[in-house]
């Protein structure tokens, strides 16, 4: 059975000297995000678009940020973790489809590099799009970033 699942997220930009990850890509001189763990939107959306296609709840069930576990993880290696639990389950991701809306950092240059490693971590086509909020409301303002993933899963 096919299932489509999606998934969202948003992070405001941290005051402190963090680094930019978005899709598992580290953006140097990219002002960073603020969350428990590194804050990567990408990776939380398609990790939450997997989930919710699958039935399998969402990523704040399965990494809590009340959990120290999690504090700085790599958002990669919870997507890693959830690709596996869809494995264990004979599900099989069709693709997922990403959209990031920023004023900064721009994702043009970034986004084949994004798509590889989300690809590489998913196991199936991942495609990363970015776009502008126009000056509209928060992000627009330059406040953070958001992300939204949609993804395809074939669940037995």
């Amino acid at each position: 059975m096919l299932r489509i699942g999606q998934g969202y997220d948003v992070h405001r930009f941290a005051d402190d000297d963090r680094t930019m990850v978005l899709g598992g890509v580290r953006m140097e001189g990219e002002r960073g995000l603020l969350g428990h763990s590194d804050a990567d939107a990408v990776a939380h959306a398609v990790t939450d678009a997997l989930l919710a296609a699958t039935g399998l709840g969402d990523i704040g069930q399965h990494f809590p940020d009340t959990d120290p576990r999690w504090k700085g993880a790599d958002s990669m290696e919870m997507l890693a973790q959830v690709v596996a639990m869809l494995h264990e389950r004979r599900c099989t991701v069709g693709n997922v489809d990403c959209t990031v809306v920023c004023e900064r950092p721009r994702i043009a240059p970034h986004r084949e590099e994004m798509q590889r490693r989300l690809t590489a971590v998913v196991g199936a086509p991942v495609t990363v799009k970015g776009r502008r909020a126009e000056g509209l409301g928060a992000i627009g303002r330059g406040e953070g970033v958001m992300c939204t993933a949609v993804a395809l899963v074939d669940v037995p």
